[in-house]
């Protein structure tokens, strides 16, 4: 047997197996920068200001139609005497028309989000600010919010009810000295209000209320003069997840038939799989999890569900990329230390899964609650928020502490590498330009390892970062482009693919007239003493017929006259 094919296959076939991967790389990039639009939108809707001297928490409040439209007002001014915070509805009702063309959301948007953006203008009345804030005004909004939807083809009344809840968000605002007069408005904080997991109806209707009393206690005090509240609703682009799932339905079935073929490969062997072939079939089901198109399953029943099972897929990829890569690289260290098993890198490894098992314990303590009450967020208390900000900063240091581990690793891979090369100066000279092949080749493989790492933890971080500023920044501007997004999803395939491919045993066996026997065979060497060119046999292992790579074969292999 031929140990790996990297090792064995003619020059002219790689250059073709590496056109066809970058070719289809580019593709990736070239699909998220020319087709597909921005990964997410934004609309910002103004609520609707309505009252009811009957409130009713069982009557649905709307916009539009005419027929159907509430008591609206648009000042506060113009509000009847009696009427109270508890007689007012602030309604949004979304989509909003457009050009006079009533719209409905798509199955393809996936996902929902709501962020509060209050208007408060200055009150020379104001008893919000506390003494040791920083803020103009720090105080407890407490909110009744209720969500319904509606598809195509019901009454214009029928709305069913989605969730409803009481919440308390904390409200912070901040004036400048110069504006510190009547009509000048406060700039206050983004509020987190709702997450929806799946965006399977055609419309959808938010009552809030902020009132005086509830349940017999009174709250909302401090608020200065409201005039007004604005709903930011944030969801994927249709047109973004149609190319994020066409390029999952491309990739799934290449890796899965990849992952057959290589597995085959491994059970003609004679020998149990080495740990790096083990490895490698790991990180190929994983990707295979990742790759399995579910969002279809959206577009026929409505899966709330599915943002958590995404962020359960995309943890399990990361846990076995980034300990694929810490093997990958120790096994190639090229010392001599025995690796050729798991425990070898029970230290890496248990750093990798404990940070893994963290970030997902975080995620759950949100998103897993969501599932019950879309209202919850762990960003409304300060010791969420500091917790959140915490594992998210710390998620960020801790990935770029692993990357320069990596680059520290494959640093000392090349310099063991450029040692041993010395030795090929003593073997004959088809032996010589073999090996030499060999090394450039696999540390072609090895750069393109680092700069997948690269791209990958640049783009964890950004994606947390982007995530995190409608709640905790809004003063962050971020453009995570879909060209980015789509690229470094196309690398993972390729990169993963070209493992498959690469580092499948090859059954191409050596020529004879080499006087060679397999990968772990004999190397050559050459003895000068007394002006005599004699070649020297090293010591093979006969019990393994096969081996993984030829370059453990040279950093393993001593000479013996």
């Amino acid at each position: 047997m031929g140990g790996a094919i990297i090792e064995n296959l003619s020059g002219r076939k790689l250059s073709v197996l590496i056109a066809l991967l970058m070719i289809c790389q580019l593709c990736c990039f070239l699909l998220g920068g020319l087709i597909a639009p921005a990964p997410t939108s934004a609309s910002t809707v103004l609520g609707t200001k309505c009252y009811d001297r009957n409130y009713n928490s069982s009557k649905w409040y709307q916009s539009r139609p005419v027929k159907q439209m509430c008591h609206s007002f648009d000042s506060l001014d113009e509000l009847e005497s009696g009427i109270t915070a508890d007689d007012i509805i602030f309604v949004f009702q979304v989509p909003i028309p457009r050009e006079k063309t009533i719209l409905d959301f798509s199955r393809w948007q996936q996902n929902l989000i709501g962020t509060l953006i209050p208007e408060v203008f200055y009150d020379e009345n104001d008893t919000g600010k506390q003494p040791s804030s920083q803020h103009d005004i720090e105080t407890q909004l407490t909110v009744d919010a209720r969500l319904a939807y509606q598809n195509k083809g019901d009454p214009d009344d029928k709305w069913t009810p989605l969730a409803s809840s009481v919440e308390e968000r904390k409200l912070e605002c901040s004036i400048l000295a110069e504006h510190r007069k009547p009509g000048y408005q406060y700039s206050c904080s983004l509020i987190p209000l709702f997450e929806l997991g799946s965006l399977h109806h055609d419309f959808y209707l938010l009552n809030l209320r902020l009132p005086n009393k509830l349940a017999g206690k009174e709250v909302n005090r401090g608020l200065s003069r409201l005039e007004n509240l604005m709903v930011a609703f944030i969801n994927q682009n249709g047109g973004f997840t149609k190319v994020w799932v066409s390029l999952k339905t491309v990739f799934f079935p290449l890796v899965v038939v990849a992952l057959v073929w290589f597995w085959r490969r491994i059970c003609l062997l004679a020998r149990p799989p080495a740990l790096l072939e083990c490895c490698i079939l790991e990180l190929g089901a994983a990707l295979t999890l990742l790759n399995l198109p579910l969002e279809y399953l959206t577009l026929l029943v409505d899966c709330p569900w599915m943002t958590v099972l995404g962020d359960i897929r995309q943890g399990v990829f990361y846990a076995s990329l980034l300990s694929f890569w810490l093997i990958f690289a120790g096994e190639h260290l090229m010392d001599e230390v025995e690796r050729n098993r798991l425990r070898a890198y029970w230290r890496h490894l248990s750093a990798v899964l404990g940070g893994c098992v963290c970030l997902f314990i975080f995620d759950m303590c949100e998103r897993g609650v969501q599932l019950t009450n879309p209202f919850y967020s762990i960003w409304v208390t300060d010791i969420g928020t500091n917790l959140a900000l915490a594992f998210i900063i710390l998620a960020g240091i801790c990935a770029g502490l692993y990357f320069c581990f990596l680059s520290y690793m494959i640093w000392k891979v090349f310099v063991n590498i450029s040692a041993k090369r010395n030795s090929l100066t003593a073997m004959s000279s088809n032996r010589r330009l073999k090996y030499q092949g060999i090394i450039y080749r696999f540390k072609a493989l090895m750069l393109a390892t680092l700069l997948c790492a690269a791209m990958t933890v640049i783009g964890f971080i950004l994606g947390q970062v982007s995530e995190g500023r409608w709640k905790w920044d809004e003063d962050i501007s971020l453009e995570y482009t879909s060209a980015f997004f789509t690229g470094v999803y196309g690398m993972w395939n390729v990169y993963t693919l070209a493992l498959l491919c690469l580092y499948a045993p090859s059954h191409k066996k050596w020529p004879r007239e080499e006087s060679v026997q397999s990968i772990h065979g004999e190397l050559l060497a050459r003895d000068q003493l007394n002006s005599q060119s004699e070649e020297i046999e090293f010591s093979r292992f006969a019990a393994e017929p096969s081996e993984l790579s030829a370059l453990t074969a040279l950093a393993g292999k001593p000479a013996t006259d």
